[in-house]
């Protein structure tokens, strides 16, 4: 694409003004829908993928593992990529080997090749989400920003609730490699379409912080595999783990004094020193927390304790994602005419009421509740996300946007993967103490159907007795331990939420942009 003429106008203008901006960005939420459909439409195939691929059941937690832990490592280097080669090269290559990855997981005959392909599209996945609001920031004018922050974001949020009841009905329906070939019919028109709209911005050669990115990468992919593998291991009871922390403790320890005290820091010190934009990634780390904290909860609670199927649990999660949709489209509206940090508080309010809620679910509940609970939790959730990233860049230059993107996505997966361990951990324990409690109050008072000094002399039928009651206490104490969730989310979301006011209301950086590049 040749340069366009720069536009040096400081006023409400686009940084990088396209042709038809409406067909790029449905071309740019393409690809950035399939990358997050994918980071959760593979977790219901995997017994699928087990016995094709003939793993084993520890193995076969590989193929999420690796995504994961591949997309944490090249994520940081999004903006430095971005400067060498160009943001298109770089989002055009970026997609097109998600597509390849894509292609090629499906054909995948072993583990081996599965793991393979899966650290492909797991790199490749990495710079999508971060060059996408990018993207979508410069080809909008500044007064449109929140606009088109609604509009990336309801991918963002949405395609996670999908992805299990697409991933689902895909199983069911035809193959697990469908989960993958799924991407093909949308991905290819999209980079076809970006191939003809997409513009760049222009190269900068500057040099990467091989020492910094080297201890980072280290101690984030050490991270992410400890903290999925950590309730498999026991946490601090194995070896492995003891190891994998004392590796990210110190690898993170010296990537931020290497970053204070080298002259070429890996990323300017600017997006630590900015303080809207320091407070919005940790709150940018709660909110992946509480998304994927959730999305991790409810699927195998509604269809475990409920017995809804794969398909009807999408289909009562479904609200959730129109909340979602509702909130950022009146929340896009609203940034600008009222304080951010109010309609930011109001969604974490919202959210917080909505887990309250939530603690007084019961076992015999129909499913009204389930639905109403989570269209208010979408609204709550929509509105935190877009003027969080609106106040997370009203103060940063424009040329730190693909670094602060960058930054924004990780801490924002990291609190997904932070929210999916704790929130799991958490259950697995409180299930254990829960049934332990309720069994001691289990006497011959308290269930007088049933003589349990008797069912010795039963033979088959008192020892199945004496199963069903505890597969009762197992149910129970299961609903308890996911209300305990529920209620550690709520007080999360209360103890946080005063920070919002130590942000400061903020305007979109404008000034004399630079011209487009090849």
């Amino acid at each position: 694409m040749s340069a366009s003429t720069p536009i040096n106008n400081p006023g409400d203008i686009a940084a990088y003004p396209v042709a038809n901006k409406p067909l790029l960005t449905l071309a740019v939420m393409g690809a950035t829908i399939i990358q997050i459909l994918d980071s959760t439409i593979a977790n219901v195939a995997i017994p699928h993928m087990q016995t094709s691929l003939g793993a084993t059941m520890d193995t076969i937690t590989w193929v999420l593992t690796s995504y994961i832990v591949a997309s944490a490592v090249a994520m940081p280097i999004t903006g430095w990529l971005a400067d060498r080669i160009g943001s298109r090269k770089l989002f055009l290559g970026a997609v097109a080997g998600f597509i390849l990855a894509s292609m090629l997981c499906g054909i995948a005959t072993s583990l081996s090749e599965m793991v393979a392909f899966r650290i492909l599209q797991g790199i490749c996945a990495a710079f999508i989400g971060p060059l996408s609001q990018t993207i979508m920031l410069d080809i909008n004018k500044p007064s449109e920003a929140p606009r088109a922050m609604a509009i990336w974001g309801m991918g963002i949020m949405i395609a996670p609730i999908l992805g299990p009841m697409i991933g689902g009905w895909l199983t069911e329906s035809y193959n697990w490699r469908w989960v993958f070939y799924i991407n093909l019919p949308i991905g290819i028109p999209t980079l076809a379409l970006l191939w003809w709209l997409l513009p760049s911005r222009p190269i900068v050669r500057r040099e990467l912080d091989r020492f910094g990115f080297a201890m980072l990468a280290i101690g984030l992919a050490t991270l992410q595999l400890l903290l999925d593998r950590g309730q498999q291991e026991d946490w601090l009871q194995s070896w492995e783990i003891i190891v994998e922390l004392l590796v990210v403790v110190a690898a993170l320890w010296m990537f931020m004094v290497h970053q204070l005290t080298t002259h070429r820091p890996m990323f300017e010190r600017l997006l630590v020193t900015d303080r809207n934009f320091f407070i919005s990634l940790n709150m940018m780390l709660l909110v992946g927390m509480m998304m994927f904290g959730i999305f991790a909860l409810l699927p195998p609670m509604l269809q475990n304790l409920y017995g809804y199927s794969v398909y009807d649990t999408g289909v009562l999660l479904a609200p959730r994602g129109v909340g979602i949709l509702l909130a950022m489209f009146i929340a896009s509206r609203l940034t600008g005419k009222i304080d951010p940090r109010i309609i930011i508080f109001s969604g974490f309010v919202m959210t917080a009421v909505s887990m309250w809620v939530m603690t007084q679910w019961s076992l015999n509940m129909d499913w009204h509740l389930i639905v109403y609970t989570g269209l208010f939790q979408g609204f709550g959730m929509g509105f935190v996300f877009i003027p969080l990233n609106g106040v997370a860049f009203s103060t940063l230059p424009m040329r730190l946007r693909t670094d602060g993107s960058a930054l924004l996505y990780l801490f924002r997966s990291l609190g997904g993967s932070f929210g999916i361990s704790i929130m799991t951990t958490m259950l697995a324990r409180n299930i254990q103490t829960s049934h332990a409690d309720l069994a001691g109050h289990v006497t011959a008072t308290s269930i007088p159907t049933l003589d349990l000094s008797t069912t010795d002399r039963l033979g088959s039928l008192g020892e199945a007795g004496l199963q069903l009651i505890n597969l009762e206490i197992n149910r129970q104490a299961t609903m308890i331990a996911y209300l305990d969730d529920f209620k550690l989310m709520m007080f999360l979301l209360i103890a946080i939420s005063p920070l919002i006011f130590l942000l400061k209301p903020g305007k979109p950086a404008v000034g004399p942009q630079p011209a487009m590049a090849d």
